[in-house]
């Protein structure tokens, strides 16, 4: 089984699709706890509690860098083994769609992207709450501000009352969303789905849950700029 899933190019793709399904499944959920911001700073908070330097959170912590590294290596070595077998053409489709998808030629491109844009985060987020807690501390500087770990609604809007910020993240999202409307649908499609019929509910599915997963994020990050005041973040920390 292990020589199928590292040696044979279905396996490695069946490898993809499954860490694949997994992060996506991660990010909704993630877009979905940051919504909370726009409704009750005290829930979202509780969630940010809930997840801190707890054994599940640490654990989840761990699986979800397990899956983040399996596929992107999984990704660039699909990546050389079809520059090595087809040239330029970097993934083989079994439909074929009018038109090759911009997205579809530059997915590790856009998932450095990803990656990059994953690494702003968790020096702008986790480094200051579930790293802070598993050290000790009480709490973190961050622009001037003492701000404890639990306390995401307010490092949200320090972190994004900064417009360089705000386009940062827009960009990595828009990144993602051209990943995800290639990567959903052709998950499905290494397991079988992608025939005449599904293909196009596949590729609608994938640019509906590309295009929620962009505003959910994207939405929360302009909602903190254009909300953000020194009064409002004082207050939030008080």
């Amino acid at each position: 089984m292990s020589c199928f899933l590292t040696n044979s190019s279905l396996g490695k793709k069946l490898v993809m699709s499954i860490s694949g399904c997994f992060l996506v499944l991660f990010i909704l959920f993630h877009m979905a706890m940051n919504l909370t911001m726009l409704f009750s700073w005290e829930a979202y908070n509780a969630i940010c509690e809930f997840l801190g330097a707890n054994w599940y959170a640490l654990a989840g912590t761990v699986l979800l860098a397990a899956g983040v590294a399996v596929h992107f290596i999984y990704a660039f070595i699909l990546t050389i083994d079809n520059y090595r077998a087809r040239g330029k053409q970097r993934y083989a489709v079994t439909v074929q769609e009018k038109g090759v998808s911009w997205a579809s030629k530059n997915m590790l491109v856009l998932g450095v992207i990803v990656i990059l844009g994953l690494g702003l985060h968790l020096v702008h987020f986790w480094s200051k709450m579930q790293l802070v807690e598993i050290m000790g501390m009480h709490n973190s500087l961050v622009a001037d501000y003492n701000v404890a770990p639990t306390n995401g609604a307010a490092l949200m809007m320090i972190s994004f009352s900064n417009p360089i910020n705000v386009v940062l993240y827009l960009v990595w999202f828009a990144a993602l969303w051209f990943h995800l409307t290639h990567g959903v649908w052709s998950m499905f499609q290494t397991v079988g789905f992608a025939n005449d019929t599904w293909y196009p509910r596949l590729k609608c599915l994938a640019n509906i849950v590309a295009t929620l997963i962009f505003l959910g994020f994207a939405v929360v990050a302009v909602y903190c700029y254009f909300v953000s005041t020194p009064q409002l973040i004082e207050s939030m920390l008080a």
